[in-house]
């Protein structure tokens, strides 16, 4: 018994002398703040957004499993308790599942508290999975999925470069969810600029109604370098909403986003002017009211001062 005490110690030991191994930032849902995040795949593989800054500087690859089993154990050597862990970076969804099953696998052995597993994943990575593929990663423990719709407009879509039809982001999450895994998506406020802002807000509203996604976020647009939309901005190409004019598009937005079941939809990141805290369908009325009591006393907007992403 004491040998196996000391041998334990010493495993311990083993993965004290170093740290956790990440490639470039690190980036996370708001949700995700206080999770273990564990890097699987390093950048995106998709990466051509253009109002995106976030791998640019990366180039995509997937980590080896065992490099990412070697920092589950150092977390395990490191942290008494965790509860939540997220897979990073942009789509770790789009792995092979005898690669992710080996992952969860092994955070189920390591981390019994662990209550969930989430990652980032595009609409594609589950589209190219089968149906029993997805349920596998959910009875392995894979909980939820982020999804960035960003638009339900084709043509927005298609001027961001996506690099997804509506069809395949409305057929992704749905397969999701009739998995058992939950989808939190992304809608991003003011994407569409001055010219196709109406058709943003409503293509996006009924492309929640038709989803019916567990979840629905709504940030508003910032830019920032290197993301190729910020040049076009520069060169007046593209022009941001006022405050008012995305309170508006948000009012449109929610008069669509009626899902024929019951959905959480929050607007409190840090980059909105106003922050709202719902459920769709039944919420719907009370937000919209909330908006417009905004949008006639500029006094309850955000400053721009401490919008960040």
């Amino acid at each position: 018994m004491m040998a196996e005490s000391m041998q334990h110690k010493n495993d311990d030991n083993k993965w004290r002398n170093r740290i956790m191994r990440y490639v470039g930032d690190i980036y996370r849902p708001p949700s995700e703040a206080y999770s273990l995040l564990v890097q699987v795949t390093i950048g995106c593989a998709h990466n051509k957004c253009t109002f995106c800054n976030m791998y640019k500087e990366k180039q995509f690859r997937v980590r080896n499993v065992d490099e990412v089993l070697e920092d589950l154990d150092w977390a395990r050597a490191q942290y008494r308790r965790v509860e939540r862990i997220f897979l990073c970076d942009g789509d770790a969804l789009c792995l092979a599942n005898h690669k992710l099953l080996k992952i969860l696998d092994y955070i189920a052995e390591k981390f019994p508290e662990c209550e969930r597993v989430t990652t980032y994943g595009r609409a594609k990575d589950a589209l190219r999975k089968t149906a029993e593929e997805l349920r596998e990663l959910r009875a392995h423990g894979l909980q939820m999925v982020y999804m960035g719709a960003e638009s339900g407009s084709q043509r927005v879509l298609d001027m961001i470069k996506k690099g997804e039809t509506r069809e395949e982001l409305i057929a992704g999450v749905q397969r999701l969810e009739a998995a058992g895994i939950q989808t939190s998506v992304t809608f991003i406020s003011g994407l569409a600029g001055s010219e196709l802002w109406q058709e943003h807000a409503i293509e996006s509203g009924t492309m929640i109604a038709e989803m019916n996604a567990s979840y629905v976020s709504l940030l508003t647009l910032m830019l920032q370098p290197p993301c190729p939309m910020l040049d076009d901005y520069r060169a007046g190409k593209f022009r941001f909403l006022t405050p008012e004019e995305v309170l508006a598009e948000t009012c449109l937005l929610l008069q669509y986003a009626r899902p024929s079941k019951p959905c959480v939809f929050r607007s409190n990141h840090a980059s909105n002017y106003v922050s709202l805290r719902g459920n769709l369908p039944m919420d719907n009325e009370s937000m919209i009211l909330s908006l417009k009591k905004c949008m006639e006393d500029r006094g309850l907007l955000k400053d721009e001062r401490f919008r960040m992403l």
